[in-house]
């Protein structure tokens, strides 16, 4: 399947440190070689970099390592695919606009009866099942409030609830997902997350040799939350997600954590 990779923190940040691992993992220490992309917020906008060769060997995630851009919220994923060719169309993170901002959607797993959930306003562009997943959620998002709640709680609860909906049909829900402000993250089998936050220390990439002392590059005030599908260094502390949980991020700090369904049934 894919591996996910999402990013929340108070204050501008580069998420290349943590790339570097995962396009790593995009046809050379992993198998998802199938295309790869990096979703970038600015304000409820995004910069959306998207290619489907693999991430290793890919001059685009080269440049983006050379050219870093700082944000608040990103969103990234490299893709082994199971349903649907390596093209463009099929190349996580998918993004569309409601409420007059961008919403930004990575999936980590299979969903093999999602199809029969009917489409409303959002049509997905690609064949996968991941996309289709994206449109059910935001469709029932927008059939559920006029506009963006003014009661955050209550567009959270939605996201968990429409994610356990869909989980229950059958295969794996492990997604992100960004608003322009939270970072939504679901475990339904696998997913992990690390905040960093003073006093920051040094931290080595298990799938690179790369290192960081994190006191140089940063003030006491920075809070940085992290979320991958599987720790990306080796000697740090990262939380384990537990199956049917939803994480909500904001300003770096673990906001909620909200029941999302039971653990999901993997896709045979």
């Amino acid at each position: 399947m894919c591996e996910l990779l999402g990013m929340e923190c108070n204050v501008p940040t580069d998420i290349i440190f943590s790339f570097s691992g995962l396009r790593q993992r995009g046809g050379k220490t992993g198998p998802h070689a199938d295309g790869w992309g990096l979703a970038f917020y600015e304000g409820y906008a995004t910069r959306v970099f998207l290619d489907p060769e693999p991430a290793c060997h890919s001059p685009l995630a080269r440049f983006l390592a050379e050219n870093p851009i700082k944000t608040l919220l990103a969103v990234g994923h490299v893709r082994k695919r199971t349903r649907g060719p390596t093209s463009l169309a099929n190349t996580h993170p998918f993004v569309r606009e409601l409420w007059g901002r961008h919403w930004v959607f990575a999936h980590n797993g299979t969903l093999p009866h999602v199809r029969k959930r009917k489409l409303g306003r959002f049509k997905p562009i690609g064949t996968t099942d991941s996309e289709h997943a994206f449109c059910v959620l935001l469709e029932s998002l927008r059939s559920s409030f006029s506009d963006f709640p003014r009661r955050p709680r209550e567009l959270w609860e939605a996201v968990a609830d429409i994610g356990a909906r869909i989980a229950k049909d059958g295969g794996t829900f492990n997604f992100l997902l960004g608003d322009g402000r939270h970072l939504y993250a679901r475990c339904g089998t696998r997913l992990c997350h690390i905040i960093r936050k003073a006093p920051f220390g040094e931290a080595t990439l298990a799938d690179d040799d790369v290192r960081v002392d994190f006191s140089t590059v940063t003030t006491p005030r920075d809070r940085v939350a992290v979320v991958a599908t599987a720790p990306l260094t080796t000697n740090e502390v990262w939380t384990q997600g537990r199956p049917g949980e939803l994480w909500i991020f904001d300003h770096g700090r673990l906001l909620a954590t909200l029941p999302s369904g039971s653990a999901d049934r993997r896709a045979a």
